[in-house]
């Protein structure tokens, strides 16, 4: 069966805030594991759809034989989205990265593999990643480990699934309909009752402050 663009872009959009990215994640748990902070995901998951980062080229010597820094190279990467973790109290990037490649209509086994591939070559050089308006503010520093997740459809070829399992790489199949009834309604609607109770709580707080002045 052929895959629809359609599936593509709605998955893509639906990981592209950390709600989703962290309903994904818990479909591969190993990789839940690495969020620093549950309790505050929207400080410590920066998501980046379709990313991009900038790639500096080796160091040359100049003609009196002192080094000089390599040129930089603004690329865009493969993947389809960078899951960035982040520490919320030091409002520092941390080690981990995880790469998310979504199977894209018209794309077999030998794509969806070189995408991967193509990454590992473009981050085994110096590179930083360029961050949301937002998130400019966090260090931003070399992984030391990263990490890649396939995602595939019902649709999606058995060959692509026994080549990534050959391969030794993580994949998980979703179903448009399962990840919006189960997995993101219930990320956001625990987040909705978090924010409905520190709300709740600020304003009994305030009151208490009022009535001792």
């Amino acid at each position: 069966m052929v895959i629809k663009k359609a599936y593509y872009e709605e998955l893509l959009a639906e990981y592209s805030d950390h709600y989703g990215a962290i309903a994904l994640l818990k479909h591969h748990r190993p990789y839940l594991e690495m969020i620093p902070s549950m309790r505050r995901p929207d400080e410590s998951v920066i998501t980046i759809p379709l990313p991009i980062v900038r790639v500096r080229q080796p160091a040359v010597q100049s003609e009196a034989g002192i080094a000089v820094k390599g040129a930089t190279d603004t690329l865009r990467m493969p993947c389809d989205l960078a899951i960035l973790m982040c520490d919320p109290e030091w409002k520092i990037k941390t080690g981990v990265e995880i790469l998310i490649y979504i199977h894209r209509p018209d794309e077999d086994f030998s794509d969806l593999l070189g995408r991967w591939r193509q990454t590992q070559i473009l981050l085994h050089r110096e590179y930083e990643w360029v961050m949301p308006h937002r998130y400019q503010h966090i260090l931003n520093e070399v992984a030391e480990d990263t990490f890649p997740l396939f995602i595939v459809f019902s649709e999606t070829p058995e060959r692509i699934r026994k080549g990534l399992h050959g391969a030794g790489l993580p994949y998980i199949e979703q179903s448009l309909d399962v990840f919006d009834a189960e997995d993101l309604e219930m990320e956001r609607g625990d987040r909705s009752s978090s924010l409905h109770r520190q709300s709740t709580s600020d304003s009994s707080g305030n009151t208490s402050e009022g009535g001792t002045h």
